[in-house]
């Protein structure tokens, strides 16, 4: 995304050490500016509320991702959710409870094919303020999701 668009400021949340390293290597040999590594777990992640858009792959279930993305989101932002597969339908059906808690609301879904595999965009507004009790502790959202 810097590559194309150098005017943004990007904070990339990686949990596992290896990858945020790689990417700090990554962001330091292409010379990129305004690139932020931070090597943490969303849940314990502690700039709520202030990113005009929040970018999540491969992240699990929908009502998973959202609460791990909404909270960092600030009111009137977006979250854009990479999604790939057949059963979307269910998975955003899955996720109107979250929504509800944590402020957001599903603006569009975009498709596309890559590879010959059909992947979506899944576009999320944040219409209300997240509750400050979420996301909840380490593991919880995948063991028990909204």
């Amino acid at each position: 995304m810097k590559i194309a668009r150098p005017d943004l400021r990007l904070t990339l949340l990686e949990t596992t050490g290896k990858k945020a390293r790689f990417l700090e290597h990554v962001v330091s040999v292409l010379g990129l500016s305004d690139v932020e590594v931070v090597n943490e777990r969303a849940e314990m992640f502690g700039r709520r509320e202030m990113f005009d858009v929040v970018v999540a792959r491969a992240l699990g279930a929908l009502p998973v991702l959202l609460e791990l993305t909404l909270p960092f989101a600030r009111l009137g932002g977006r979250v854009l959710a990479l999604k790939k597969g057949e059963a979307l339908e269910k998975e955003i059906a899955s996720a109107t409870r979250a929504l509800q808690i944590l402020g957001g609301e599903l603006a569009s879904r975009r498709s596309y094919d890559l590879d010959g595999e059909r992947r979506q965009i899944v576009v999320i507004h944040k219409v209300a303020p997240t509750p400050p009790t979420y996301p909840r502790r380490p593991g919880v959202p995948a063991k028990n999701p909204l």
